[in-house]
């Protein structure tokens, strides 16, 4: 035992032994505090005024790839350290980067969707979206994954190659939208009163714009009753807070005025 701690300390305290610590030691931080200085200084750089002409979107996406890129040149670095020769790393590096791309041909895909998304901008991030099946209030675009916000506060992530393939619908894309209002009123109801109802409705909501004006019209004549459409325009932030005010608001005002909304019914005649 006493020989065994000998070797073992002479090990320990040997010139070399010592080098290689002290190399590991000073890789380790200099890989810790470079991944701190890219993190803040992405930051700094894409809020800075030689990015104030940019979207916000494309620096969001200038941040990712500027933070990456920053990021393997902390890792070369921080490999030289430790002792590892340039040329083998390169020859790592590419070898790595070949198998990588043979193994993560969708992942490529991603990345040219995501270029596409933000060269083409069919949204940007804070759109209400619909796509690929989800919807939701885009909060990042990435250079692989496009991160969506659910209206009750879920986190939807879709690849940026099957967004940028699929049919996106952008909510967001004007300032205002129109909202459509369907309703339907027993045969015996007076037209007239009911068109002036759905007007006044519409006209006591001071989120209603009135340029253009609502309208109302006759689409039908249903099984059980006259069906009418409401129109309305409203700035898009307005949009579902008026769409259930006059839904409720009109209901009200039917019982008021004793319109009737019809609900399916069978008349039913008896032969003696």
């Amino acid at each position: 035992m006493k020989d065994f701690l000998d070797r073992l300390i002479d090990f320990l305290t040997a010139p070399s032994t010592l080098m290689s610590v002290l190399r590991f030691v000073v890789a380790i931080l200099v890989i810790l505090i470079g991944c701190r200085i890219v993190k803040v200084f992405t930051r700094k750089l894409v809020n800075s005024k030689s990015f104030s002409h940019f979207s916000k979107t494309m620096r969001v996406f200038l941040k990712h790839v500027i933070a990456v890129c920053l990021y393997i040149v902390v890792i070369v670095i921080g490999a030289i350290i430790l002792g590892v020769e340039l040329s083998g790393f390169s020859a790592v590096i590419a070898s790595a980067g070949i198998t990588v791309g043979l193994a993560l041909q969708g992942s490529l895909s991603n990345i040219a969707g995501g270029v596409m998304i933000v060269g083409l901008k069919p949204f940007e991030v804070g759109n209400y979206i619909e796509g690929n099946g989800v919807s939701g209030t885009v909060t990042d675009i990435g250079i692989f994954y496009t991160t969506l916000t659910t209206p009750d506060n879920k986190k939807v992530v879709v690849p940026n190659g099957a967004l940028s393939n699929s049919t996106v619908t952008n909510y967001s894309a004007y300032d205002t939208r129109r909202v459509d209002f369907n309703f339907s009123v027993s045969y015996n109801a007076d037209l007239s009163l009911v068109k002036k109802v759905l007007y006044s409705c519409a006209k006591v909501d001071e989120r209603v714009l009135a340029d253009p004006s609502p309208v109302v019209y006759v689409t039908g004549h249903g099984d059980n009753g006259v069906n009418l459409q409401l129109r309305v325009w409203v700035n898009a932030a307005d949009y579902w807070a008026v769409n259930f005010a006059i839904i409720e608001q009109v209901k009200l005002t039917f019982d008021q005025f004793e319109i009737e909304i019809p609900y399916p019914q069978i008349d039913v005649h008896m032969a003696r």
